[in-house]
C-alpha cells in the first residue's frame, strides 16, 4: 500500500477518534452507535481501529474510544516513523562513505 493510501486511512481514523471524543464515547457507558456519530462502519480504517482495540464494542451495536489504546497506536507509530527515518540517513551515509 502506498503512502497516499496510508496517508487517506490515517486521515479518516483521526476523523473516526474525533468523533467519539467530541461525542464523549469514551467508555462502555458512554458508547454510541456509529451511525450517529456520522462514522462509517465498512471501511479500512474502522476495522483497523476495532483490530487494534482503539474503538471497541460495549454491546448492543455500540462502540466507544479506548483513548489509552489509541495512544499506544499513535507512539508506536512514531516509533515506527523515527527507526525508518535513522535506517534511510544511515543508509544515506553508507553510500556517500562507500562511494569515495
Amino acid at each position: 500500500m502506498g503512502a497516499p493510501a496510508m496517508a487517506a486511512i490515517q486521515m479518516k481514523e483521526r476523523h473516526i477518534v474525533d468523533a467519539f471524543r467530541a461525542a464523549g464515547a469514551t467508555s462502555a457507558e458512554k458508547a454510541r452507535v456509529p451511525d450517529e456519530l456520522n462514522v462509517g462502519t465498512h471501511g479500512i480504517a474502522w476495522r483497523a481501529l476495532c483490530n487494534q482495540a482503539v474503538v471497541r464494542e460495549s454491546g448492543e451495536g455500540r462502540f466507544y474510544l479506548d483513548l489509552p489504546s489509541w495512544e499506544a497506536v499513535r507512539r508506536s507509530r512514531r516509533k515506527r516513523i523515527l527507526i525508518l527515518t535513522v535506517l534511510v540517513i544511515a543508509f544515506a551515509f553508507w553510500l556517500l562513505a562507500t562511494r569515495r
